[in-house]
């Protein structure tokens, strides 16, 4: 919030792999539904073979009759051919590292009797994968040691015990134990779907022929709330570490900071303790002279550009790569000659891949059109990542380095999709909030029809300081909502992220008039547009964008319904969120209160009167389920038509597959009810309060649902 498969098996396999290539023949083709894009294989960030013939991706699926997704491993050749499946077992595997050699393959899987997921080592020779760790609160982040030797790794512990054999007996007590209690002295207490508890990560050692587990004393908790897969590196040499920890020991003030430790002296560095901004996922570079870091210097602003930060190990300095650039830098990684690196760059609306110079010249663009994120790069110089756009779930294709030019892999959904026609996309701007150029993406209904008038879905994205780029997403399709017959859109208001620094930090503190402004200004330009139906538009949003939803209902608006999921409704009890205990960049609720409920959009309760569906989750704790309920309880008393759905068993996101498909449905048939689909429908009589109900609001007294 403001704070983004059991695969085809190799005898059908080569059968999909050619019809990628060939042109698929004539047929009757559908619009995109939720259940066929359930039915969709989900491919993970590829692991590349250090001679870069091959790349591993673990594949989900998602099938209609389990209770969990199915997710297995696949080796790609790089070369074009046919993918293969590398496991089988029931349970799902994930995080793939290929050993310095190429000669086995890490994963983490939880199989069997396993308490907690462990690390496993398969054998790419051939043979079955042999468990590795038995670590009984659970392993993660897996990364080999240069010679190949051993894999570190994180592991979550409670630093009051000795041993494994205390740590794994309070496990087992908080899983099955009676006494439920929970205790905090600070915070954080709660983060995203989880409580956090007061474990903390550590980094350990694995030696690959004994199994024998060693810690690696760092000296503190490698990034304690929930590490990511660059939370640490090791240099090439073997003998330094890197890793992200927090600093701050007030649980208010968050600041991660880069750390080296040496692993022959015990010497721990920190690289970064004058930025007071967070520095985050170090890299060293192939030959082992740099360290790059991203990092941040606006204090509890998650949004600030990201800058690459580069150490020179042989001669000390630290210089900023790409200064003049007014991007973001992001999933950077080093070439093989450590010349340059390469990252994804959020940028206008799409993520393209670009290259940056060690050497201080500016970044160069590699790609366009499509999103291009998840870049791998082997020793040899072969290139990998992951593809995809508003029309094509994420795919694997290998890329050019020089010029960009990407050639898909391997494709599991090839088939599916050539039985669906997508609409049409289009990138547009328009003048939004002070004159600026705002850019949106328009998705058509599946054979549009400029002469005829249909319906308008504005989508509000989250965030607020993530833009809406050429991607694809399962939540929020627009290919799904444009197939029902809306005009769908996603305009990147003020706020978002791709558009420069000054864009981005444009609505802090006030996160709702510029945002707002926009929204009304994409109404105002589809309006005018001969084949919008004013009468029938319609605009809805999750998290930051069910936040933005809210800011609507209580001031003018063209919609004729809204949709408000896991929406901010009430700044005063979003205190209670997972990062509410943060100090705020600009002033706490209880130094200027005005300004303060000026942003909130319950203050302005008394002029809801849009129709509203409204959608929460309990275990979300981005954005706690009172405001769904807060939001719901208003409007009933003031009689306004909305509705609430509630999942007891989801979070900030709708993740399972049956609840994904009702949402898309119960959203469908809110959407049919206020604005018909479809070219030329008719528009449905805007709802307005009788007097009888206005004064029944005003008292305070419920006002029954209108018919």
């Amino acid at each position: 919030m403001w704070g983004r498969a059991l695969g085809v098996a190799l005898a059908t396999g080569l059968g999909v792999w050619l019809a990628g290539l060939a042109p698929v023949a004539a047929q009757e083709r559908a619009a995109l539904t939720p259940e066929a894009m359930w039915d969709f294989a989900r491919i993970g960030a590829p692991a590349l073979a250090p001679d870069g013939r091959s790349a591993v991706v673990a594949v989900t699926r998602f099938p209609a009759d389990a209770e969990s997704p199915a997710v297995d491993l696949f080796l790609v050749p790089t070369d074009g051919g046919v993918a293969r499946r590398l496991t089988s077992d029931p349970a799902s595997e994930s995080n793939p590292e290929f050993s310095p050699d190429g000669a086995a393959l890490a994963f983490i899987a939880r199989r069997d009797e396993d308490d907690a997921a462990q690390i496993y080592l398969l054998p790419m020779a051939g043979g079955e994968a042999q468990r590795l760790t038995d670590i009984p609160t659970g392993v993660s982040q897996p990364r080999w040691a240069p010679d190949g030797g051993s894999v570190f790794f994180l592991a979550p512990v409670w630093p009051d015990l000795e041993g494994w054999a205390a740590q794994g007996e309070r496990a087992r007590e908080r899983a099955n134990g009676r006494m439920t209690a929970r205790v905090w002295d600070r915070a954080p207490f709660t983060y995203w779907d989880q409580f956090v508890d007061d474990r903390e990560y550590r980094l350990f050692q694995a030696d690959v022929d004994t199994g024998v587990v060693a810690e690696v004393e760092t000296g503190r908790p490698v990034y304690a709330v929930s590490p990511g897969p660059r939370s640490y590196a090791v240099s090439p040499d073997g003998g330094e570490i890197a890793f992200m920890a927090d600093v701050d020991p007030t649980g208010v003030r968050p600041n991660l900071d880069v750390f080296t430790l040496n692993l022959s002296t015990g010497e721990t560095r920190n690289l970064t303790e004058a930025n007071i901004a967070d520095d985050s996922e170090p890299l060293y570079s192939p030959d082992g002279r740099y360290l790059l870091w991203g990092q941040q210097r606006i204090f509890g602003f998650y949004g600030d550009k990201v800058r690459p930060m580069l150490l020179d190990r042989r001669h000390g300095g630290v210089q900023e790569l790409a200064s003049a650039f007014d991007r973001s830098a992001s999933g950077l990684i080093w070439a093989p000659d450590s010349r340059s690196l390469f990252g994804s760059v959020d940028d206008a609306s799409v993520r393209r891949a670009y290259r940056y110079p060690v050497n201080g010249g500016p970044p160069q663009r590699l790609t366009t059109g499509e999103d291009i994120d998840s870049l791998a790069v082997s020793a040899a110089g072969v290139m990998v990542g992951v593809r995809q756009s508003f029309s094509a779930p994420p795919h694997l294709v290998r890329i050019n380095p020089r010029s960009g030019e990407a050639a898909a892999l391997y494709d599991w959904n090839t088939e599916a999709l050539a039985g669906i026609e997508m609409g049409r996309v289009e990138s547009v701007t328009y003048p939004g909030a002070n004159g600026a150029e705002i850019q949106m993406w328009v998705v058509y209904p599946p054979g549009f029809d400029a002469s005829r008038k249909y319906p308008l879905m504005l989508l509000l994205h989250g965030g607020p300081h993530n833009g809406i780029t050429n991607s694809w997403t399962y939540r929020w399709n627009a290919q799904v909502f444009a197939g029902w017959g809306y005009v769908t859109a996603w305009h990147n208001f003020h706020g978002s992220s791709g558009f420069g620094q000054a864009f981005t930090d444009s609505i802090n503190p006030n996160r709702s008039d510029l945002p707002y402004h926009d929204t009304i200004a994409a109404a105002e330009w589809f309006t005018a547009q001969p084949w919008i139906d004013a009468e029938r538009m319609m605009a809805g949003g999750g998290s930051y964008g069910g936040y933005l939803a809210s800011v609507l209902m209580g001031r003018d608006h063209p919609f004729r319904a809204l949709v408000a999921h896991a929406a901010v409704y009430n700044n005063y009890t979003q205190v209670a969120a997972d990062y509410g205990p943060e100090e705020d960049r600009f002033f706490q609720y209880w130094e200027d209160p005005a300004r303060w409920q000026a942003y909130s959009p319950h203050m302005a309760a008394e002029n809801f009167v849009t129709p509203t569906l409204i959608i929460h989750g309990q275990l979300d704790y981005r954005v706690p389920v009172n405001h769904g309920f807060e939001l719901f309880s208003t409007l009933q008393t003031r009689g306004v038509p909305s509705r609430m759905i509630y999942y007891p068993n989801e979070n900030h996101w709708i993740l399972k597959r049956d609840n994904s498909i009702f949402w898309y449905s119960a959203y469908r048939a809110w959407a049919e009810q206020w604005a018909p689909p479809g070219p030329d429908a008719a528009a449905t009589p805007l709802w307005t309060p009788s007097p009888d109900e206005v004064a029944r609001s005003a008292s305070g007294r419920s006002a029954p649902l209108p018919h």
